[in-house]
């Protein structure tokens, strides 16, 4: 009987008030997380050079075959997006991570409603400014790009101009 005396007194209330400021905690942790994480997002595709629009060929309309105008924007609630334009088709798509490695290569994921898919892409800043996709593979790990070539031909991925 004792026992349960003490936890009805001066315990029971200290282990009510650390879970009282435990679960606080963790609310503010979860409210302010997102919010963190899209600041850190947007700042590592701004700091790395991503923003704007990218095409192979700048001067040329969009379209599926000759190269589409590809932007990456931060919108004002702080998500990046992907946006592609075809010139027949458009879709806009959110960038859920993008991280850089030791070689500075910028590691982009992207979430493409339409597809039901996250892919992921591996890109190269150049010297001369331009951009190259290192590799492109889908959440199930199927490449369509790797080594900076196209799996399906064997041919180099081509490097995309900025044309903001």
């Amino acid at each position: 009987m004792l026992h349960f005396g003490i936890l009805r007194g001066g315990a029971f209330q200290d282990m009510t008030r650390c879970l009282s400021r435990c679960t606080t905690a963790v609310l503010l942790w979860v409210a302010l997380v997102p919010s963190a994480r899209a600041e850190t997002l947007a700042a590592t595709v701004e700091q790395w050079g991503l923003l704007g629009s990218w095409a192979v060929d700048c001067a040329a309309r969009p379209d599926r075959d000759k190269g589409a105008l590809l932007t990456y924007e931060i919108r004002k609630d702080g998500r990046v997006m992907y946006r592609r334009n075809f010139g027949d088709a458009r879709d806009e798509n959110e960038v859920v991570s993008a991280t850089i490695n030791a070689e500075g290569l910028l590691n982009v994921m992207v979430y493409f409603p339409s597809l039901h898919q996250t892919r992921e892409f591996g890109l190269l800043l150049l010297k001369d400014g331009s951009l190259r996709a290192i590799y492109n593979r889908s959440d199930r790990g199927e490449y369509t790009i790797r080594d900076g070539k196209y799996v399906a031909t064997g041919a180099p991925t081509p490097a995309q101009q900025r044309c903001d």
